[in-house]
């Protein structure tokens, strides 16, 4: 199949396009949110690739996955099709709700020519998807490799845009994980984040936008991982960090009570409670080995790339047909 896609979510989409079809990006020249084009930091197959809006309005296209409400008028724009209609439609949605929560209405509820493709069942539980036919594809990752060596004693941590983000992504929480170990933040948007927390540079270091594959290898040296996210979607980030090994330490918060096994590290809503465990993982790194292959089977089991690909697959066969 051809399939159209927007570049939104570089991560989700490192994953998705590593399966048999063929996958147009749009790109314009400014490169900007509605043609970003094709990643330049995730190894993409040649299978992707770019189309100009002007390209697209004579391209055969099978199936379109929209991951915005934007891209609703992009096609009927661009493609001049209807979709849900004339051309073949998912809307992947992935992020938690927002707003009103738990009374958030979807953007596509209660209408019934496209499915809602959520990432996770906590979002779909949580939206109110109206009438509109759902269904949880969760996420696949595609394997690292085991690589955690955890010779370094300090603490890991992946988020993008902590200071514009704040309290949704756990930015205040830093400072607490800080003294229990030393941090490196890795991330989008990082510029800011010392003042914004008054964060020690000697005890949290920074390590803005690094290549996929870089950041993997740099994670895989720290003893442990943390997620202080308190309200987004499960972070891909939190399943590369398992995929590679790492033992986690989490929030209990959306689906990560779903994703980490106890034996995988430590869940919790008392901030505190998790502090201690990440001093305690960086203390005993025999402990930190043991929670970190725990991590690794879960993560291979629930969140392999061949079973998200056949999800993907038989999803768009059914809304082709």
């Amino acid at each position: 199949m051809k399939v159209l896609l927007w570049h939104v979510h570089g991560s989700w989409t490192t994953s998705f396009v590593q399966g048999p079809h063929e996958y147009l990006l749009p790109v314009t020249p400014d490169r900007g949110p509605d043609g970003l084009g094709r990643a330049r930091t995730w190894d993409w197959p040649a299978s992707v690739r770019e189309v100009t809006p002007e390209e697209l309005r004579d391209t055969d296209v099978d199936v379109v996955v929209l991951q915005r409400t934007r891209d609703l008028e992009l096609v009927r724009e661009w493609l001049g099709r209807e979709p849900g209609h004339d051309l073949p439609a998912v809307f992947l949605e992935h992020n938690a709700p927002d707003g009103a929560v738990p009374n958030t209405r979807h953007p596509l509820a209660d209408q019934a020519e496209i499915p809602i493709a959520h990432v996770t069942f906590f979002n779909e539980l949580f939206y109110d998807n109206g009438t509109a036919p759902t269904v949880v594809i969760e996420h696949g990752i595609v394997d690292p490799g085991e690589r955690y060596t955890g010779e370094l004693a300090r603490a890991a941590v992946v988020v993008n845009e902590p200071v514009r983000r704040g309290r949704y992504t756990g930015g205040d929480l830093l400072p607490l994980f800080a003294q229990a170990a030393p941090l490196d933040v890795f991330g989008m948007g990082l510029s800011g984040l010392h003042e914004r927390y008054d964060l020690d540079p000697g005890r949290v270091g920074l390590h803005d936008d690094p290549p996929q594959a870089a950041m993997h290898a740099e994670l895989a040296r720290r003893r442990v991982y943390v997620h202080p996210v308190r309200w987004t979607s499960l972070g891909l980030s939190l399943l590369e960090a398992m995929h590679l090994g790492m033992p986690v330490v989490a929030l209990a918060t959306t689906e990560a009570v779903e994703a980490v096994p106890a034996e995988a590290g430590v869940l919790s809503t008392r901030p505190q409670r998790l502090a201690d465990a990440v001093r305690t993982f960086v203390h005993e790194p025999d402990a930190a080995r043991l929670a970190g292959k725990a991590a690794r089977a879960a993560a291979l089991e629930r969140y392999g790339l061949a079973r998200f690909l056949a999800d993907w697959d038989r999803l768009l066969g059914e809304v082709t047909r």
